[in-house]
């Protein structure tokens, strides 16, 4: 390519006219943004076009209640603001296409959603994220969502789909550096989700999906037990070799999960704290296959009902715990209900609360708040315990036994600190 077909493939725009014009115009493969540009309408990029800040602060601030920016195929966008409605897109996709190609999304900052589906003709491509920051957003409007074990997953500040029912439609990913919400201002819906059609259809790879911090709450009304949401939730249909948690992840609302799984993950690493504060928010629920997973700073969760730890379906090869500690009614600390391999909690398990109500796939049951409960179905090949399990409700006891352990080994002692029992 010639100096002069390298300048006629290249575009900056500097005004709402010249960008929408350059989005239309053929030939034209990049697109600099200079400047703070205001009221723009949607714009969609052609197949093979990418749009770049040329500074930090290059930013584009769409019309009021209109969705943003809609991608085609092997489309790229760096080191860019994006700005919508909150409870718009700000980054879409074309769904009358027949794949993503390959999708790149680095340095890019959004005030809105941002949402990749694999559905109508798109059959395949490849979603690749270095550095997205979405810091509001609000996905409460959606109403197709994902399906199974009774509940409803509200869709995320971010959401990758692939939605095919065809099981040989396969979309790859690669995410890293994801951070959604701020401490206080969460995103509304679920933070980070990402998910195939089901436990049958198409499938989503990923290679590894790192988050930063996430903060989220989903808004969803008390007493709704048919819907839930997670800060991070890799869906049924997703597999995932690495899933880590870089930075903490918190939720505020009704079973508003902190890490939820229903799909395949190989290691998942939690390096800062989860935390719930709301009713029926688990810090990590699973109903899928983790083969490894490591949480290295504590869980802790505040509402009623929010157990620390729970394997309902599927299972957990290994799973290790830095502590576990739940401060409500009905709060178990950790409850097994599906065979496990290896358990360990390196500084211990507690519990403030006495007995209340808890979703339980789906239905609102009462609980008391147990360190370690193992249910009928539920088994571990070995448990250690760290620190002691500790139970502050009255009546309350640290662990209760349905289920076979074949290795269970607690230093610190078992404590019921809240008395009662003569009473029951």
């Amino acid at each position: 390519m010639s100096a002069s077909e390298a300048a006629s493939a290249m575009k900056t725009a500097a005004t709402v006219q010249q960008l929408v014009a350059a989005t239309k115009a053929a030939g034209i493969h990049q697109i600099v943004v200079h400047g703070d540009l205001a009221d723009v309408p949607s714009i969609r990029l052609a197949p093979g076009q990418s749009l770049r800040g040329e500074s930090d602060g290059s930013r584009i601030a769409f019309a009021a209640g209109s969705d943003g920016l809609q991608l085609s195929s092997d489309n790229r966008i760096h080191n860019l603001r994006l700005h919508a409605s909150p409870d718009r897109r700000a980054i879409f996709n074309d769904t009358s296409v027949a794949s993503l190609g390959r999708i790149e999304l680095r340095g890019v900052t959004t005030t809105g959603r941002v949402q990749i589906l694999a559905r109508d003709k798109v059959r395949g491509g490849h979603v690749d994220v270095n550095g997205l920051d979405i810091v509001a957003a609000d996905a409460r409007g959606e109403k197709e969502r994902p399906h199974g074990y009774g509940v409803y997953v509200l869709h995320g500040a971010f959401t990758l789909w692939n939605m095919q029912s065809d099981d040989s439609v396969v979309v790859s990913a690669d995410l890293i550096g994801l951070s959604a919400g701020r401490d206080g201002a969460p995103v509304r819906g679920s933070g980070i989700f990402v998910s195939g059609a089901g436990d049958k259809g198409g499938r989503l790879v990923v290679r590894r999906l790192e988050t930063d911090a996430v903060y989220s709450d989903g808004g969803i009304a008390p007493g709704t037990p048919d819907q839930i949401t997670g800060g991070v939730f890799t869906v049924y249909g997703a597999h995932v070799d690495v899933v880590r948690n870089r930075g903490p992840v918190v939720t505020y609302g009704v079973n508003d999960m902190v890490l939820d799984n229903w799909g395949v993950v190989d290691r998942w690493t939690a390096e800062e704290k989860i935390t719930s504060h709301g009713p029926s928010g688990i810090g990590f629920v699973n109903f899928g296959i983790v083969h490894e997973l490591k949480v290295n700073a504590p869980i802790e969760t505040f509402g009623q009902g929010a157990r620390g730890f729970n394997v309902y379906t599927g299972t957990v090869n290994l799973a290790e715990f830095d502590r576990v500690i739940t401060h409500a009614d009905g709060a178990v600390g950790i409850q097994i209900s599906q065979p496990i391999g290896r358990l360990v909690v390196r500084r211990g398990i507690e519990t403030f609360g006495g007995t209340g109500p808890s979703l339980v796939k789906g239905v609102v049951i009462s609980l008391s708040a147990i360190g370690l409960s193992v249910k009928p179905g539920g088994s571990a090949r070995e448990i250690e315990i760290s620190g002691g399990i500790k139970t502050n409700g009255p009546g309350v006891s640290p662990i209760e036994q349905h289920g076979a352990i074949d290795s269970l080994r607690v230093s610190g002692g078992f404590v019921a600190a809240g008395g009662g029992f003569d009473k029951i």
